[in-house]
């Protein structure tokens, strides 16, 4: 039988594990990544919680760890915040689960205020827990005691803290809010991260910048995913967004610049300049396009309709004492104030009901 809390880094401690997963309907579950270490991220540690067993799974071992997920793939997942673990897992196997239960989420719908694992313990079950390790790095191997402590405590409440939001959610009429919350965050984060590389080297402070400066930023953001993926770093870590920012800002040639990124080695100081030197020799044509926004006059009917769907989520969020931007958020209010059809698609049947469109 497998030990609880043991760390399961080798397919024999899988398939011994693997017959107690497959007996069980539901499974507490979190992962640990190296976001704030490497680059890209990649899923470091499964932590899983079952009756009566507490288990770390090492996918950074030899170990195949898709028998794993073909065993949780009939079983609801108890998550918390399950965005990016949706993301990790999928990156790490295209795993994609049937249903979640989304306890973050699940304390939103019912009007929580402070919603993290941590305030949620506290104030429901009366647990505080050691968030020391909470950015640890967690490629490290082998994992203190601290870390797989703090790594249980992760899943191993997750199921008294789901029953307890559960009863609370069907008792309000809530339940299904809930429900159509998880698929759609299965929906959208089990899938391929898709990274619009047109836009995403326009940093925040860019849109002040004349087409060179464009160039020069463009070129420079593509320089730095290249050093981030040679150096195994966060991209922030080599350059910091402001920076490029602000030297594509200030370089008026090749010889005089003004604002270069501190601290950087010979060699990446040189291959920056040269990146740089790249975008002074564009032609002006095919430097970047300063983005046009149009914006047209809004109607009076427009405004109203705004004001009308903003008045009725206000009143329905203080009648269920939640927070109206999960009702619906500005933006969306203007989008459907404008008659976007995507946007009334979009949203989630009991936000269309609750604003009475």
């Amino acid at each position: 039988m497998t030990e609880s809390g043991h760390l399961i880094d080798n397919q024999d401690q899988l398939k011994e594990f693997l017959p107690a997963l497959r007996k069980t309907d539901w499974v507490g579950l979190d992962t640990e990544a190296d976001s704030l270490h490497s680059y890209p991220e990649k899923l470091c540690l499964v932590q899983i919680s079952i009756p009566g067993i507490d288990i770390l799974i090492d996918p950074l071992s030899s170990l195949n760890v898709s028998p794993l997920f073909k065993a949780l793939d009939n079983k609801e997942l108890l998550m918390h915040g399950s965005d990016n673990d949706l993301r990790l897992m999928y990156a790490a196997n295209k795993f994609v689960p049937n249903r979640i239960f989304d306890t973050m989420w699940a304390a939103r719908v019912l009007g929580f205020t402070a919603f993290g694992l941590n305030d949620l313990l506290s104030k429901l079950i009366g647990i505080t827990l050691d968030k020391g390790s909470q950015k640890a790095n967690w490629t490290l191997r082998p994992l203190t005691d601290k870390m797989k402590t703090y790594a249980l405590n992760d899943s191993r409440h997750l199921r008294t803290l789901a029953d307890i939001l559960r009863k609370e959610l069907e008792a309000k009429g809530r339940w299904d809010w809930h429900q159509q919350i998880c698929k759609r965050l299965i929906q959208e984060h089990s899938s391929e991260r898709q990274l619009d590389l047109d836009q995403a080297w326009r940093l925040k402070g860019s849109s002040k910048l004349n087409r060179r400066s464009l160039a020069i930023l463009k070129e420079t953001w593509f320089w730095r995913e290249q050093e981030a993926g040679k150096a195994n770093k966060p991209p922030y870590f080599i350059v910091r967004h402001e920076d490029l920012v602000r030297l594509a800002e200030t370089v008026i040639d090749r010889d005089n610049k003004t604002v270069w990124p501190h601290k950087l080695s010979t060699r990446r100081f040189n291959s920056l300049r040269e990146a740089v030197g790249q975008a002074l020799d564009l032609d002006p044509e095919n430097c970047p396009e300063i983005p046009r926004i149009t914006r047209r006059r809004i109607k009076a009917s427009e405004k109203e309709f705004y004001e009308s769907l903003k008045k009725t989520r206000d009143k329905q969020a203080e009648e269920l004492k939640i927070d109206p931007t999960l009702i619906a958020s500005r933006s969306t209010l203007v989008k459907l104030s404008l008659e976007d059809e995507n946007e009334k698609e979009r949203i989630l049947d009991w936000q269309r009901e609750l604003l009475n469109l």
